[in-house]
């Protein structure tokens, strides 16, 4: 692995994003947007805007990132780049990375804004610090742009892309908490929402959400969450290939 050769990448990518007006609007804006129509949904409730807008502040990244990731490595391999850019020193993991950090930086940036907005014009309000609520939500919206550069592997068309979404994003939004406590789930449903990245992430903003300080137990979730990062952007590099057939 070359450093210089990650951060060219990790640049390029940066760049092809910035052009895309559209895709810059729909990392920033988006999940603010929507958090704020929930927020006025509930305005009547806001306590209970308190729990699900937290969540919402790390589920929406977690989709979006994924979308994001998974047809932009789809593109560059039917279109050729990542054949051409293997035919130099680039290795997969200078790829991998580079990709990581490019879109590490958009669900920085994306979180940090659904985060200011809700925070700020929104009235969330958490027992804990806001900072390490935006420190969770950016470890999950790099979960899901790590799961997006390792199903883009078996995608061949934007659309088959897509289509994972049931199987990797559904799931885990459905099981983490967010529409039910797990706690009352069904017996298996909750050896499956163990089994879940997400589920961590939710356990650690209900930490924030009921203490005032940081608990080990918010750190040791978030370690899983991290480590579900780092086991999916190493699969990614073992799964990348030069294009689809």
């Amino acid at each position: 692995m070359s450093v210089r050769i990650t951060f060219i990448t990790a640049g390029r990518i940066l760049r092809q994003l910035l052009n895309d007006r559209r895709t810059v609007g729909l990392i920033l804006a988006v999940p603010a947007l929507i958090i704020a129509l929930i927020s006025a949904i509930m305005d009547d409730s806001p306590q209970v805007f308190d729990t699900v807008g937290l969540i919402l502040l790390a589920a929406f990244p977690f989709m979006l990132m994924f979308m994001i990731t998974s047809i932009t490595l789809l593109r560059e391999r039917t279109g050729g780049t990542l054949e051409r850019l293997m035919t130099t020193p680039t290795g997969k993991l200078d790829l991998v990375v580079g990709y990581a950090l490019a879109f590490g930086a958009a669900a920085a940036a994306q979180t940090t804004v659904a985060a200011t907005v809700a925070f700020v014009f929104l009235g969330l309000d958490t027992a804990g610090p806001a900072w390490v609520v935006l420190l969770i939500c950016i470890v999950t919206s790099m979960l899901g742009m790590a799961l997006g550069l390792f199903v883009s592997a078996f995608a061949t068309t934007e659309f088959q892309a897509i289509q994972f979404m049931p199987v990797f994003v559904i799931p885990q939004l459905f099981l983490c908490g967010l529409i039910w406590p797990a706690d009352q789930m069904a017996g298996w449903l909750q050896g499956v929402s163990d089994a879940l990245p997400l589920t961590y992430a939710v356990k650690a903003l209900t930490e924030v959400q009921l203490n005032p300080e940081v608990t080990d137990a918010m750190w040791g979730y978030l370690a899983v969450v991290f480590g579900a990062v780092l086991v999916a952007t190493v699969l990614g590099a073992a799964t990348l290939r030069r294009r689809t057939n």
